[in-house]
């Protein structure tokens, strides 16, 4: 394989990218560096088959050449983040659909196969006991921040289908339920990073709203090689598939087991959503993945629990003393 990976220093990217080294595949790697980390781009920057490319992919000159070079692109650059989409709701739709827009025209003129990246937020406001991926959708107001990512998303996934329906495009797409791991930033709202940085500094973890809302989180190395095996297999063209992992935990739960596992001095705090987020803000009161039909087909099966992604974050963080410790920068000349 010769594969692009848009969003490439991106945390899921990066990720990605050493699975498709591993596997001996070749890796063109793009990102414009808004979100993602040169950090990350620098630990695979000497490996064998690796190239990295600054760009955006709004730039459809730019993606239309770097496509032309591989046979499978891998669709990750998006905006991402609760927080990220709030602040910047505009340049979050036009990435997210212009820029999904412009990678699968690339490949429709360049005849690669696409796997699109989506995210369990099309699902919206649905509290089924598990979501499967012909579930119908229940979202908020359009008027209201959060659900506009919902909307950016579920456009990219009519653009997919339509690609391959219509115009033949291979292309696969991934609903990505709460991935988490090693490089991954608390900064745009990322639950588990965020309770592991106030843990590892003793300070409160803030539980935004009463903490009974609960999730499911899938280590990213599990899920790059769902994607990794989906683009693979000739079924999954023009299908969806759920990417997580069901082990559902509420986020008041999901703090203490960190606070545990850190062996942190560290409260929790109680923080109203309207203080975290303004006035107008809509949660989900649970979001767990049916994932019968990534595994019925690849066998899609994630190996690594929830404490096992807790201790491999934490690993991660502490190993990332500068941004555990802004108080020591002016001390080593540390300027972010």
């Amino acid at each position: 394989m010769r594969a692009l990976v848009t969003g490439g220093a991106g945390f899921i990217g990066t990720h990605l990218s050493e699975r498709l080294l591993e596997d001996e595949h070749r890796v063109l790697s793009v990102d414009d560096l808004s979100t993602g980390d040169p950090a990350n781009v620098a630990e695979l920057a000497d490996r064998p088959g690796y190239e990295f490319v600054r760009g955006s992919v709004l730039d459809a000159a730019l993606i239309d050449s770097l496509a032309s070079r591989v046979d499978t692109v891998f669709h990750l650059a998006a905006a991402v983040g609760v927080q990220l989409i709030l602040d910047q709701p505009f340049q979050g739709l036009r990435t997210n659909v212009q820029g999904t827009e412009v990678v699968l025209d690339a490949a429709y003129r360049n005849g690669t196969r696409v796997l699109v990246a989506s995210t369990s937020e099309v699902y919206g406001k649905s509290v089924a006991p598990a979501l499967a991926e012909d579930a119908d959708r229940i979202v908020g107001s359009p008027l209201i921040k959060r659900w506009s990512y919902a909307e950016a998303k579920a456009m990219d996934e009519t653009f997919a289908y339509l690609y391959w329906r219509e115009r033949g495009v291979r292309t696969v797409i991934t609903r990505l339920f709460n991935v988490a791991g090693p490089r991954q930033s608390g900064r745009y709202g990322m639950v588990i990073p965020r309770f592991v940085d106030q843990a590892l500094r003793n300070e409160p973890l803030t539980v935004f709203g009463d903490g009974r809302q609960t999730r499911c989180f899938c280590h990213v190395r599990d899920a790059v090689g769902g994607l990794a095996a989906l683009i693979e297999h000739p079924d999954a063209y023009g299908n969806v598939f759920n990417i997580g992992r069901p082990e559902e935990v509420t986020i008041g739960e999901l703090a203490e087991r960190i606070i545990v596992l850190s062996d942190s001095a560290s409260p929790i705090r109680h923080v109203p959503y309207h203080e975290a987020y303004g006035d107008g803000y809509e949660d989900m009161r649970r979001r767990v993945p049916d994932i019968s039909r990534a595994r019925e087909l690849v066998g899609f099966e994630p190996e690594l629990g929830l404490d096992e992604i807790i201790q491999s974050v934490i690993a991660d963080r502490r190993a990332r003393v500068t941004e555990l410790a802004p108080a020591r920068r002016e001390k080593v000349g540390y300027v972010r």
